[in-house]
């Protein structure tokens, strides 16, 4: 007897249909299992004829034969246990056949017919809207994360026997529910405050401009002066996340599986710190079948690199491209995948080898040549794509012992926010899709980011005495662009672009 059950993979972080389909014939017991499976899908016999004994009921000792469709596309994970289990059962006459067409069914058996989670619900439940499929079977710990999607009844099952009960019309499972905007505000609150940084004002500011601008940033500074604690914070004044953002970046760390036990939305900004070993392949994804790597996790939100000096020069050098386009291509042999990588980026290194070069309270140890060498570790191709350079000096006692607390993150964030409405308003009529001023290229610089005859003489100062690179001019006219839009003014005027030039701090030439 031959039945089909309906399944779903992901294809990046996208989805697609899989067609199960089990034969079973009275000849000599057999089992096989074509469409390309991987390992972990061969083995789901062996889980799948436990679980049918375990759950009470008979495992057909007969001729099985299971087809994987489209039988061109690799299949890959456990998800496929329960639909496999289902359509033994249900060929072998055990469940009815008659809402089989109703649902897509998914899940991993445990031995004892229990369900197990698994990766990837929200993006399949956001394709079987589109394909106008109204009902999904999953674990009950996925049944939150996919009713996210409206329009989609999501039933979440604890074992094989509760599956096969519902589908014979013996239990009366309800869908699963959930309030949308309440577990959306909800999400969005930081633990984390700028109200908890003493002192360092100058860097406080810095990351302002760069949350209002979506501007890369770098941190040079001691040991203990406070770089991570800020970065750390700069999600908490950056813009909430709108529902299309959340539903998107949630898709990515399911994808991952790394979405927190019995959380349905990432609704704050990502914070990902790699440690300086990763590799390029964990960074911008990869492996047989590609998955999302750290520049994916971090879309929409803030990529921190601290050390920078310290990470591989080919691992920073692979982030060029996605820092340019937003997305990252993957390609194989079979196949190629896009993933989203649409992020900040903000890096923190130490002046020098010890880490104390600029340090009034203790002297440094590096030799010029050191310096020299341990700042030649950035490419310059990649300082091109950071904005925003500034010193970290260390903590004043003075400042460390003030009881009064800084200013909130939510003060900041209202700035924040005013500016990037600002920027929306500006690239309204602009063809290209422009979110922010970090986006701008240089058509776009040469139109939104005019100055007067007094900035362009103070720019040229900066350039021959300060000794700027060429590739400083264009970052200090977007930099100084924002400035002005948290200043609400509609032109750049000179204590604007003098405080963008003072953002520069590598172009200067001073640590070397």
């Amino acid at each position: 007897m031959l039945t089909t059950v309906l399944s779903a993979a992901t294809y990046g972080i996208n989805a697609y249909l899989i067609e199960i389909e089990t034969n079973i014939e009275n000849t000599v017991p057999n089992f096989f299992m074509v469409g390309l499976p991987d390992n972990a899908v061969k083995e789901s016999r062996e889980r799948v004829a436990t679980a049918i004994k375990n759950s009470a009921y008979t495992y057909p000792n007969k001729r099985i034969t299971i087809n994987l469709a489209p039988a061109d596309v690799k299949k890959e994970g456990s998800s496929y246990d329960l639909p496999i289990a289902v359509g033994m059962l249900a060929s072998s006459g055990q469940v009815s056949e008659d809402r089989l067409k109703e649902f897509v069914i998914l899940g991993e058996l445990a031995l004892d017919g229990t369900l197990r989670p698994i990766h990837g619900s929200l993006p399949i439940t956001v394709e079987l809207k589109k394909k106008g499929i109204h009902g999904i079977i999953l674990p009950k710990p996925n049944a939150c994360e996919a009713a996210m999607v409206e329009g989609v009844d999501v039933y979440g099952v604890e074992s094989l026997a509760d599956t096969i009960e519902f589908l014979d019309g013996k239990s009366s499972l309800k869908p699963t529910r959930m309030n949308m905007r309440e577990v959306f505000s909800v999400e969005q609150k930081y633990t984390s405050d700028f109200s908890d940084v003493k002192g360092q004002e100058n860097v406080k500011r810095a990351l302002e401009v760069a949350a209002a601008g979506g501007h890369n940033i770098i941190m040079i500074g001691p040991p203990g002066s406070g770089k991570t604690m800020l970065a750390r914070r700069l999600p908490s004044i950056l813009p909430p996340l709108t529902f299309e953002e959340s539903i998107e970046t949630t898709k990515i760390h399911s994808v991952a599986g790394i979405l927190p036990p019995g959380s349905a939305l990432v609704a704050q900004r990502p914070f990902r710190s790699p440690h300086h070993t990763i590799s390029d392949s964990a960074l911008v994804g990869g492996g047989t079948i590609p998955r999302p790597g750290e520049i994916s996790l971090s879309h929409h939100g803030v990529l921190f690199l601290d050390e920078l000096p310290e990470f591989a020069r080919n691992v920073l050098e692979v982030m060029r491209q996605p820092l340019e386009d937003g997305k990252v291509t993957i390609s194989r042999s079979k196949m190629s995948l896009e993933f989203p990588a649409n992020f900040m980026l903000v890096c923190a290194m130490n002046p020098c080898p010890c880490g104390n070069f600029g340090n009034p309270n203790t002297e440094c140890t590096c030799t010029p040549m050191q310096i020299q060498k341990y700042m030649a570790k950035i490419s310059g191709p990649l300082l091109d794509r950071i904005d925003i350079h500034i010193e970290v000096p260390a903590v004043k006692v003075t400042e460390l012992s003030q009881k009064k607390p800084g200013e909130h993150s939510s003060c900041i964030r209202e700035r924040v926010i005013r500016a990037r409405e600002i920027q929306l308003h500006r690239f309204t009529t602009h063809q290209q899709r422009l979110f922010a001023n970090a986006t701008m290229q240089s058509k776009e610089i040469r139109e939104y980011c005019k100055i007067d005859s007094a900035g362009e003489d103070l720019l040229k100062m900066a350039m021959t005495k300060l000794g700027l690179s060429a590739r400083a001019y264009d970052r200090i006219l977007k930099v100084s662009r924002t400035i002005a839009d948290l200043s609400c003014s509609a032109e750049i005027r000179t204590e604007h672009l003098s405080e963008a030039i003072q953002y520069r701090s590598l172009d200067r030439n001073l640590w070397m």
